[in-house]
């Protein structure tokens, strides 16, 4: 099996690098061309000839446009980037009868409420980021080609920056944090996508009938004030010296930014779960292991 990653230096990227491996002749490519191949997703031309000249198996695509707040001004980058590139590699995909593997996300939707969004909710999303995802979702799906549409939230890893990481280096620097407790979600480690990508990759050949939409992330629940409050507890529990006594509730309205963010990023992964016999970890857990890496280096 031929498998074309995109976006390999990105936080899922990299993982995927790494699991992906063992299923078969694995092409990682970032946005700089290498030996005549492009997976630059603002050039649609250099990345369909890159397509068609390596005749993958499966294509998964871990580049995106992610820069939230930037969308709302460079709304015609986040489209090219996340709608547009979507489409050639669906259209690519189906030419070739390949898989094509694609990340979205919870902002697809409305962000309203308190259940956690089911695969066949109604979509509304409330910033050009989100709807630039919803496009190229509907892009895939209306190509016809055999796809897997992994909409997931609040990605992390220990390489790169994070909010963890944030939250750590503010600790240090201040005596009161305010963190943003009104918006809920789980925190997914990029590691877990990754993994979980390789387990559905390996049933799919198998079980094409599989094909679809699904959520994935960590089980459980947390806000980010939750969140921070779990990171800086660790971080003194392990040795840090932190200078922070108060970590303060807020609401995201006491927060403005360019790009309007979900309350509600709750996404239920039964789906997920019951069609590839898996368990998905509590959100603690992977956030503890990514934490211990990012104390000891």
């Amino acid at each position: 099996m031929k498998i074309l990653l995109l976006g390999k230096n990105g936080q899922v990227g990299w993982e995927l690098q790494r699991s992906l491996a063992p299923l078969g002749e694995l092409i990682a490519l970032d946005r700089h061309p290498v030996d005549g191949l492009s997976g630059d997703l603002s050039d649609l031309d250099a990345l369909r000839a890159t397509i068609r000249q390596v005749k993958p198996d499966v294509i998964v695509n871990a580049a995106a446009y992610n820069a939230v707040d930037k969308a709302e001004s460079e709304t015609e980058l986040a489209d090219l980037v996340n709608g547009q590139a979507s489409q050639v590699m669906a259209q690519e995909a189906l030419s070739l009868n390949a898989w094509l593997i694609h990340y979205s996300t919870d902002y697809v939707f409305s962000g309203q409420g308190y259940t956690p969004w089911q695969e066949d909710d109604a979509v509304g999303p409330i910033n050009h980021y989100g709807a630039s995802k919803l496009a190229g979702e509907q892009a895939i799906v209306r190509s016809g080609c055999k796809h897997l549409i992994f909409r997931t939230s609040w990605v992390y890893s220990s390489r790169g920056n994070n909010f963890a990481k944030t939250m750590l280096r503010l600790a240090k620097e201040r005596e009161t944090l305010a963190v943003i407790a009104d918006q809920i979600g789980a925190p997914t480690g990029a590691e877990l996508i990754a993994d979980v990508t390789a387990h559905a990759i390996a049933q799919v050949k198998q079980r094409p009938e599989l094909s679809g939409i699904y959520h994935l992330v960590a089980d459980g629940e947390v806000s980010w004030h939750g969140y921070a409050s779990l990171v800086i507890e660790f971080a003194r529990k392990h040795g840090e010296q932190l200078v922070v006594k108060a970590v303060n509730p807020i609401e995201a309205s006491a927060y403005p930014a360019p790009a309007r963010r979900p309350l509600n990023s709750r996404l239920n992964t039964k789906k997920l779960r019951e069609s590839f016999s898996l368990n998905l970890p509590d959100w603690q857990g992977g956030v503890t292991r990514m934490l211990m890496e990012v104390l000891n280096k």
